[in-house]
C-alpha cells in the first residue's frame, strides 16, 4: 500500500446516519430494550423526541410537535430553558454529586427558594427523588408526629407509583398493589358527577364534608395520622374544589388532631397561575409535596416541604428515612435557576394570563360548538375538556373513540394528556397566545372529525 492509499484510508469515514435512521434506530431500540410503565408492551408505538424548546418538541426528522401534554405536566418552564440547562452545566463543572449528610451550597440556596414560596412558619425541605418518594416520606413524617397509623384520601386521586404512595392513589391503578396497611379512601367533591346529589358547589361542598366527617368518625379519629389531598386533583381530572372545601377539610383535621399534607406534585410552582395552588385558597396544610414543575424535570427532584411543628418533632428524634441522592447537586442547581428564572421572567404570571385570557374563552368557544364536551373546568395552565357521548346523561365517550382523538392530534402535531374521557389542556407556563391559539384550532378539528 503507497503512502497515498494509507492516507487516503485514514481519511475515510462511515458516513453520518439520516435523521430518519436516527429516529428509526431510537424507535427499535425502544421497542427491543425498554420497558414502558402503566403499559402492555406488546402494543407500544412511542413517539420518538430528539429534542425541544419551550412549547414544541422534534424528531430526528424535524417534525415539530406543540407539547399540551408538558410531558407528564411537569415542563413548566418549557423545554431546554437556557438558564437551567447553563446552571446544571455549570454545577456539573463545580460538583456533580455528594453525600445528603453533607452541607452544599446549591442544596442550601434550593431549599430557602423554596421555603420562601411556601406559606410563613414552613422553614424546611427534605429533598427527595421524585414526588412519589415525597408522599412516602410525608407520610412517615405525619404517622410518627401523630403516633397514629390510618391515612385518608380520596378515591379520585394520583400520589405515585411507590408502596403507600400507590395505596393512597385512588384510582384503578391503586388495586393491583396493595401491599401497604392502614389507608382508607374516601369521595371528594366533583359536582359534575357528584356522589351527593348536589346541585350547587356550595351544596357539593357541605355534603362532601360531611361524609368525610362520617368516615373520620367510622375509622375511629384517634387512629388516623393524616389526611392526604392533592390540592387541585390533576390525574384524576383537574378538579377545582368548590368554595369552602379545603378550608372545611383544615377544620376537620384540626378538630380531631389529625394532620393535612397537600400534594402540589403537579399543581405547584406555577402551573395553577399561582406558584402553589393552594395560595388560591385559605387554607394551611401542616406538609406540603412537591416534584415536578420544582424543575421541570430537567433533574429528577422532589421534596417534602416541612411546617415548623412537625420539624421539630425530629429536634432530638431520629427521622428515620433517607435517600443517596436527597438534594443531588445537580437538581438542586436546577432548582435554584427554575425559580429564579420564573420570578425574573413573569413566569407565573404569564400562566395566570393565559389561563384567563386565552385558555378559558377558548375551551368555552369550543364547548359551545362541539356537543361532546361535557363539562371545561381548570384554572392557569390547567385545565381539562371532559368528553361525553350524551351531554344529557353524561355518559363519557368510550376509549375507542378517545383512542381516535389522540391519534388525530398526534397526526396534526399537537401532544395531547389524554386520560379517561378527558383531554388534558396543560402546556408549559411560557405558553404563548399564538400557541394556544393554534392548539384550539387543532381541537377544534380534531373533535369536528367525530
Amino acid at each position: 500500500m503507497t503512502s497515498t492509499e494509507t492516507s487516503t484510508s485514514a481519511l475515510t469515514t462511515e458516513p453520518a446516519p439520516t435523521a430518519s435512521a436516527l429516529d428509526a434506530r431510537a424507535y427499535d431500540l425502544d421497542r427491543a430494550h425498554v420497558f414502558h410503565s402503566w403499559s402492555a408492551q406488546a402494543s407500544l408505538k412511542p413517539l420518538v423526541i430528539a429534542g425541544g424548546q419551550g412549547s414544541r418538541v422534534w424528531d430526528h426528522s424535524g417534525r415539530t410537535y406543540l407539547d399540551f401534554s408538558s410531558q407528564l405536566v411537569n415542563t413548566n418552564i418549557g423545554h431546554q430553558h437556557p438558564r437551567v440547562v447553563e446552571a446544571i452545566k455549570k454545577q456539573a463543572e463545580t460538583l456533580t454529586t455528594v453525600a445528603p449528610t453533607t452541607a452544599n451550597l446549591a442544596r442550601g440556596e434550593a431549599a430557602e427558594r423554596i421555603t420562601d414560596i411556601a406559606p410563613v412558619g414552613f422553614n424546611k425541605v427534605f429533598f427527595t427523588n421524585a414526588g412519589a418518594d415525597a408522599v412516602e416520606n410525608a407520610i412517615r413524617m405525619a404517622r410518627i408526629h401523630t403516633g397514629r397509623d390510618k391515612v385518608l384520601s380520596t378515591y379520585r386521586s394520583y400520589h405515585g407509583n411507590t408502596g403507600a404512595a400507590i395505596v393512597a392513589t385512588g384510582d384503578r391503578r391503586r388495586i393491583p398493589n396493595e401491599y401497604a396497611h392502614g389507608h382508607v379512601h374516601f369521595f371528594g367533591p366533583y359536582l359534575y358527577r357528584s356522589d351527593f346529589w348536589a346541585t350547587t358547589p356550595e351544596q357539593e361542598a357541605e355534603r362532601a364534608l360531611h361524609h368525610l366527617r362520617r368516615v373520620i368518625e367510622a375509622e375511629g379519629p384517634g387512629s388516623i395520622a393524616a389526611i392526604l389531598l392533592e390540592t387541585i386533583p390533576g390525574t384524576a381530572g383537574i378538579m377545582i374544589p368548590p368554595p369552602g372545601y379545603l378550608p372545611g377539610v383544615r377544620a376537620l383535621a384540626d378538630e380531631f388532631g389529625i394532620m393535612l399534607i397537600l400534594d402540589e406534585v403537579m399543581a405547584g410552582f406555577g402551573r395553577t397561575g399561582e406558584w402553589l395552588a393552594l395560595d388560591a385558597y385559605d387554607v394551611v396544610p401542616d406538609l406540603i409535596t412537591f416534584a415536578k414543575g420544582v424543575n421541570s424535570g430537567y433533574v429528577p427532584a422532589g421534596g417534602v416541604i416541612i411546617s415548623d411543628p412537625v420539624a421539630a418533632t425530629f429536634d432530638d428524634q431520629v427521622f428515620p428515612g433517607g435517600l443517596t441522592y436527597s438534594g443531588h447537586p445537580l437538581a438542586m442547581a436546577s432548582i435554584v435557576a427554575t425559580i429564579e428564572a420564573m420570578n425574573e421572567e413573569g413566569i407565573v404570571d404569564n400562566a395566570a394570563t393565559i389561563g384567563t385570557d386565552h385558555i378559558a374563552p377558548g375551551l368555552a368557544t369550543l364547548a359551545e360548538k362541539h356537543s361532546v364536551i361535557g363539562e371545561v373546568r381548570g384554572t392557569g395552565v390547567f385545565w381539562a375538556l371532559e368528553l361525553v357521548a350524551d351531554r344529557e346523561t353524561r355518559e363519557p365517550l368510550p376509549a375507542a373513540a378517545m383512542g381516535r382523538i389522540k391519534s388525530e392530534l398526534i397526526n396534526r402535531n399537537l401532544i395531547p394528556f389524554i386520560m379517561e374521557n378527558r383531554i388534558h389542556v396543560v402546556p408549559p407556563c411560557v405558553v404563548t397566545p399564538d400557541e394556544v391559539a393554534e392548539a384550539m384550532s387543532i381541537y377544534d378539528d380534531v373533535l369536528g372529525s367525530l
